[in-house]
């Protein structure tokens, strides 16, 4: 299908960006890498006036660690996420959530912004911030505004995220014994379920635990049950598969389509959590 006809707009800088958007009336969006507004676009379930391209305003890309926190600008793109020499050696379930993303052109043109805002049900990156504790950091009219990522991924691409706001980044504390694992759909490589885990270990004991998962509900979630199971524990593979055979049992509604049905998402939340949490110790 071919989108409406539209205004195109290029925002120099976060204010330039949010008086646009404010300009627009209600009828902008912004727009950076494009990979989720485009395709909504097209099949004309979003009808924006006007796009303000967001993707070369200062400062909104880039990777960088300063007084204990990681903060990754909204408009840096999968690829460089993904390969990430300070992510790499500081917090690699993040560059490994970003690695299994889409192909080489999405890599090389989604941003984490859009995917964090977009938040699809099957998207990646929502799943490893959960398991970081990430927060966003957001920018509006009224200035700035933090959001946990457990309070900001609320339904289906429904988050904590005003109209007349932007992503400008996220921020998170790294963590070296983290890991990602994906059952991923063989054509687009969104997960039909994905688990993030992070593990804080001391003298050999699970202090505690964040379990990110995607692909099997409405939106990304903490699998709180399987944290409460870790906790406390020793970090053995006896622990982590007492943990993973309570997996998915606190799930309500699971997704079924097409690609996997609810009973299978939810043998699979079981699987791919015991994988991640076992990537997870041995980086411990």
């Amino acid at each position: 299908m071919i989108p409406t006809t539209f205004e195109y707009a290029r925002a120099t800088s976060l204010d330039d960006a949010l008086a646009k958007l404010k300009a627009a009336g209600g009828a902008g969006k912004f727009i950076a890498g494009g990979h989720s507004l485009v395709p909504l676009m097209k099949l004309r379930l979003s009808e924006p006036q006007v796009l303000i391209d967001i993707s070369r305003i200062p400062d909104l890309a880039g990777i960088h660690e300063r007084d204990g926190k990681i903060t990754i600008g909204a408009a840096t793109v999968h690829h460089d996420v993904a390969t990430s020499a300070l992510l790499e050696a500081r917090c690699p379930a993040v560059s490994e959530a970003a690695a299994t993303i889409g192909d080489p052109q999405v890599r090389n043109r989604g941003t984490l912004g859009g995917s964090v805002a977009h938040a699809d049900p099957s998207a990646d990156m929502p799943a490893a911030l959960l398991a970081l504790d990430a927060e966003i950091h957001l920018k509006g009219p009224k200035g700035w505004r933090v959001v946990k990522a457990t309070d900001f991924f609320q339904d289906l691409f429904t988050v904590d995220m005003k109209a007349d706001e932007i992503i400008v980044s996220v921020q998170f504390a790294p963590v070296r014994t983290a890991a990602y694992a994906k059952l991923h759909q063989r054509a687009s490589h969104y997960a039909i379920v994905g688990v993030a885990a992070s593990l804080e270990v001391s003298a050999g004991t699970i202090v505690s635990a964040r379990i990110g998962l995607t692909g099997a509900t409405s939106h990304a979630c903490r699998l709180t049950n399987v944290e409460r199971a870790l906790a406390g524990q020793p970090l053995s593979n006896t622990t982590i598969e007492g943990a993973a055979q309570v997996a998915g049992q606190e799930l309500g509604e699971v997704n079924s389509d097409i690609h996997a049905g609810a009973e299978y998402r939810r043998a699979m939340v079981g699987v791919f959590t015991r994988r991640a949490l076992t990537a997870a110790m041995a980086r411990a």
